[in-house]
């Protein structure tokens, strides 16, 4: 049993003994630095069961728990808040028991399943610094589920059709003369992405013409040849023209190659794909019935309509008079393919921008309208968007900060930085590279992860790789001092070392690998990789405070040196378990 709970059960049995009152939960925090004591229960809640002075029933509780648990050797209360001190014997039992179990804090797989998406890109330009922060949340968020002892399923719809894969694929044809990934040397995902730029630069300068002609600038936008060829492209893609057909299966292979390299480079995978071209069509059938059973109506145009206002929203669109499918009609039908192709899950989160909120509160009520009983279960895991000391980035204009870029931009500033600390005799050139990759990317993770998903980021790829503070490298860097703590004490027996008088630097680390259940199962609970960076970065912060003011191998016993050797190399593993989550590396060297 973790301490809060084992606090709770005892305070919970002192309040029917000494008020006869029922106390339904108990809130704690941690001790200030500047009060005596290991955790602090906050008494001022409890004030709604019982009534009278907060001082006088902290104290009550405080000698209670003193004389009842072992484990509280001591109290005192300030003002509301009764502030607990712990044995010795306590924390070590609950350092044993961590030590005991090498998946400490990670729970077993359950049955309960659940779907979560995320990336979807389109199809025409290459993956950039806004596709990292959706990638980046939905991969970590399905790693802590899974920690959480969810069974996950990761999937993306790829968005392979519309009128923007046209743009790309007829600016090719008008402008690519044959240039290929091979002829070219660029990734597929960048050659298309080109073209697509290359569409935007056309079509404004025949605006421009157009407008110069006379035309007025809507006109001129709606005219322009470009435009209308590429409509005529979308038209004849979606009758099968043969031609077009293959040009598009040609140019979504190339970019397809250039999407695995990066998510590969990014170290993150998907369970199942999903291609828009075999899914604009899902819905239609879902829509008849949800006529059939009242939930849709027809307007006299023969458009049909979900009428939300009950619920505060408007009416919403699910398929046009002419029977063509929305957005939403998509959408609808989609989750419900999911959810026969993987029976077993009971709800789904998309990783998905925070200007799409008012999309997703409607999805969810229309499927919860049409009576299935998993879309209770439906998250939408909304975020900020990642801004840039130039400002916005705009892909048709060629102003984003491509990925692949950005990448190997932290990797070459992550080994200049460690070159400088020069600790890495003995690495090949190729060691040293893959290690820069590691450290290059821990910090572009965790300076995206670090952060609450809804709000904003001003990415500062400079500040990502700082060796101090709350960075990445910092942690990955901790946790290198201690394997190499560890390499030292190689030799060394590390089973069940006796137990030893507790430093107050000792008794701080092990309250914090006590907290590492609670971050998992917390961060679960919101969908936060923050809750995660936060906590292995307060775990390293005590580690390091303990290393800088506890020798390790000056220790007065063996008994001593084989607790503090264990205990860093306890803390070592939840570091990394803590990485892992992140999608960070935890190299062995730094």
């Amino acid at each position: 049993m973790d301490l809060q709970s084992l606090l709770t059960t005892h305070i919970q049995a002192a309040f029917k003994s000494l008020y006869q009152a029922e106390l339904s939960e108990v809130e704690f925090q941690a001790t200030r630095k500047e009060f005596e004591g290991d955790i602090t229960v906050v008494v001022f809640p409890m004030l709604r069961v019982v009534k009278g002075n907060p001082v006088a029933i902290g104290e009550a509780l405080g000698a209670y728990l003193e004389a009842e648990l072992p484990a509280v050797t001591g109290f005192n209360v300030i003002k509301g808040f009764l502030n607990l001190s712990l044995s010795d014997a306590y924390f070590y039992e609950a350092f044993e028991t961590i030590t005991e179990n090498p998946d400490f804090g990670h729970e077993p797989q359950g049955e309960d399943a659940v779907i979560v998406e995320y990336s979807s890109p389109n199809t025409n330009k290459p993956l950039h610094l806004g596709h990292i922060r959706n990638i980046l949340l939905g991969y970590s968020v399905a790693e802590i589920l899974k920690a959480a002892g969810k069974k996950v399923y990761k999937t993306q719809i790829i968005n392979d059709r519309g009128i923007h894969i046209c743009k790309s694929m007829l600016a090719w044809k008008l402008f690519g003369e044959g240039e290929t990934p091979e002829t070219s040397g660029l990734k597929g995902d960048h050659l298309v992405g080109k073209y697509y730029v290359k569409f935007d630069q056309e079509y404004k300068a025949q605006q421009k013409e157009l407008v110069a002609a006379g035309k007025s600038e809507s006109e001129a936008k709606e005219q322009a040849p470009l435009l209308l060829e590429a409509q005529q492209m979308l038209r004849k893609w979606e009758a099968g023209d043969p031609e077009t057909v293959e040009l598009w299966k040609t140019m979504n292979g190339w970019v397809y190659q250039g999407f695995d390299a990066t998510y590969e480079a990014l170290g993150v995978d998907f369970d199942t794909l999903y291609y828009e071209s075999n899914t604009y069509l899902l819905g239609k059938e879902n829509i008849e019935e949800g006529l059939a059973k009242g939930v849709f109506f027809k307007k006299e145009d023969g458009s049909v309509w979900c009428d939300l206002t009950e619920e505060g929203l408007d009416e919403k669109l699910v398929l046009r008079s002419d029977g063509t499918a929305v957005y939403m009609t998509q959408d609808i039908g989609t989750a419900i393919q999911r959810i026969k192709d993987m029976p077993d899950a009971n709800g789904m989160i998309y990783t998905v921008g925070n200007e799409q909120d008012y999309h997703f509160k409607v999805l969810f009520l229309i499927l919860k309208k049409l009576g299935y009983t998993w879309a209770e279960n439906l998250f939408h895991l909304s975020y900020g968007m990642v801004d840039l000391p130039s400002g916005k980035m705009k892909s048709r204009e060629g102003t984003v900060v491509d990925a692949d870029d950005l990448i190997a931009e932290m990797a070459t500033t992550a080994g200049a930085i460690a070159s400088e600390l020069g600790k890495l005799d003995g690495y090949t050139d190729a060691q040293k590279q893959a290690l820069y990759q590691d450290i290059g990317l821990g910090a572009l993770k965790y300076y995206i992860l670090k952060v609450d998903p809804k709000k904003r980021i001003l990415f500062d790829p400079e500040a990502s790789v700082d060796f101090q503070g709350n960075t990445g490298p910092f942690i990955q860097y901790t946790y290198a001092r201690i394997q190499a703590i560890l390499r030292k004490a190689a030799t060394m027996d590390l089973t069940a070392p006796a137990a030893v008088a507790l430093t107050e630097k000792e008794r701080a680390v092990i309250k914090e690998l006590q907290n590492y259940p609670v971050a998992v199962h917390l961060a679960a609970a919101q969908h936060s990789p923050a809750l995660i960076a936060n906590y292995v970065y307060d775990l390293v912060k005590a580690y390091n405070s303990f290393f800088q003011n506890v020798p390790i191998f000056a220790a007065d016993s063996p008994e001593q040196l084989r607790f503090r050797v264990t205990l860093s190399q306890t803390v070592g593993n939840t570091i990394e378990k803590a990485l892992n989550l992140l999608g960070i590396a935890a190299p062995e060297r730094m």
